[in-house]
């Protein structure tokens, strides 16, 4: 079997073959709305939805408390504007719930890592590291988190958790999520400049919590967890993710990325410039990207340049901290050698086959958690779309990517 390294669990080779004959529909038909509202009157439709809002009603975004308290999907230009979360319609209206994981889709959904190893929260005791004894646990997958709070622009959400580790490990642990939108000042401050007129705006942080509410404390001899936060999107054939990174030699930092979970990533689909990396995101080819903490930088993107769409995700991340748990699928050397940003592409599992979407990634993950009784670990995932005209949206990607458009444009071309 393949031996899959970090991955956020929908991304591994064997549980997307078994995945795609549950959520594709039959012929490779894939159907999506094209409007926030659309979306919104789907979900509603199912589960009940948080709307959060800003003054003027056009920046909105579509919680589920019953998904761990995900943002599904936002817009920048009301309910007529485009939806930016990658929805599985499939999935969620079967009213199903599958067995290893159920993939809802979202653009913020918590997870916990790591997901393999002697440390995994995703295999049993003893069990084998392959696809039949790999579980999400439920507290992470469909079980639902209690809404705490609930404001026009923001929410709170929160979760009791007991999870046990491949070695035996008992966690006893809280979790919070606090969702909330950003307006365009502080938007703009975030990303050190003011946002040019013109653009359209969608932008909201989660402020992840894990507190260890056990007797023990969490060390790094019985294993440790991460706060891991998934963002999924919808592709385009023009969709570029850009990751800046720490340039210097690989000597000193190790490889400039990591394109190892799927077999060497083609250079049509990867480019590594100096200090920046380009990967493909148009949902048309299955590969996926990590980065370590000493490549790392606390912003990574992508530009959809069929709809004219910045993305930028800011994230917590403490320059120096390198203790990022690994979730390789074996007993490992290196158990805290894990990566702190990840994209992954979605596509075919095999020529022939159906992609499970198809979406893009940009993932981020906090460093593991050594805490004591009563001690807390936060983790800052932020996501922010601008759309509008390309000399406006240039202006930002020049200040906060360190890229211009035009290079985006071609560098995988």
């Amino acid at each position: 079997m393949i031996k899959p390294m970090r991955t956020a669990g929908l991304t591994l080779p064997l549980v997307m073959t078994v995945l795609l004959a549950v959520v594709c529909r039959p012929g490779g038909e894939k159907e999506r709305s094209v409007t926030f509202q659309d979306d919104l009157e789907f979900l509603k439709k199912h589960k009940p939805v948080i709307v959060l809002s800003d003054d003027s009603g056009l920046m909105r975004a579509a919680l589920v408390a019953d998904w761990q308290g995900r943002v599904v999907t936002s817009t920048a230009d009301g309910d007529k504007g485009m939806s930016f979360g990658w929805i599985n319609r499939e999935l969620i209206a079967s009213g199903e719930r599958r067995e290893h994981i159920n993939v809802f889709g979202g653009e913020d959904r918590f997870w916990l890592g790591p997901e393999g190893g002697q440390y995994s929260i995703f295999f049993s005791p003893g069990s084998s590291f392959d696809l039949e004894h790999w579980f999400t646990p439920a507290a992470i997958d469909w079980e639902p988190f209690q809404t705490v709070s609930l404001e026009r622009s923001r929410a709170v959400f929160q979760r009791e958790m007991s999870l046990r580790n491949y070695s035996g490990t008992e966690f006893k642990l809280e979790v919070l999520r606090k969702i909330r939108l950003l307006d365009r000042r502080e938007a703009g401050g975030l990303l050190g400049l003011e946002l040019p007129p013109g653009l359209k705006l969608a932008a909201f942080e989660s402020v992840n919590t894990i507190k260890n509410t056990g007797p023990l404390a969490w060390t790094r001899e019985t294993g440790l967890l991460s706060i891991w936060i998934l963002g999924m999107f919808n592709p385009s054939p023009e969709t570029v993710v850009v990751i800046p990174f720490r340039p210097g030699s690989e000597d000193e930092l190790g490889p400039a990325v990591n394109d190892a979970y799927f077999g060497k990533v083609q250079a049509d689909r990867l480019a590594v410039g100096e200090g920046v990396l380009f990967f493909s995101g148009d949902g048309a080819y299955r590969s996926k990207i990590g980065l370590s903490p000493r490549r790392a930088r606390p912003v990574l993107g992508s530009y959809d340049g069929t709809n004219g769409v910045l993305t930028l995700v800011q994230y917590t991340f403490a320059q120096g901290v390198e203790d990022y748990v690994n979730s390789m699928w074996e007993i490992q050397e290196e158990p805290y050698r894990g990566d702190v940003v990840n994209s992954y592409n979605d596509g075919p599992a095999s020529p022939g086959a159906e992609p499970l979407g198809p979406f893009y990634e940009l993932e981020t993950s906090s460093p593991a958690a050594a805490l004591k009784p009563g001690e807390i670990l936060n983790h800052v995932h932020r996501t922010i779309h601008l759309q509008g005209p390309g000399r406006a949206l240039d202006k930002v990607a020049r200040a906060v990517l360190g890229v211009t458009l035009a290079e985006i444009d071609k560098a995988l071309k």
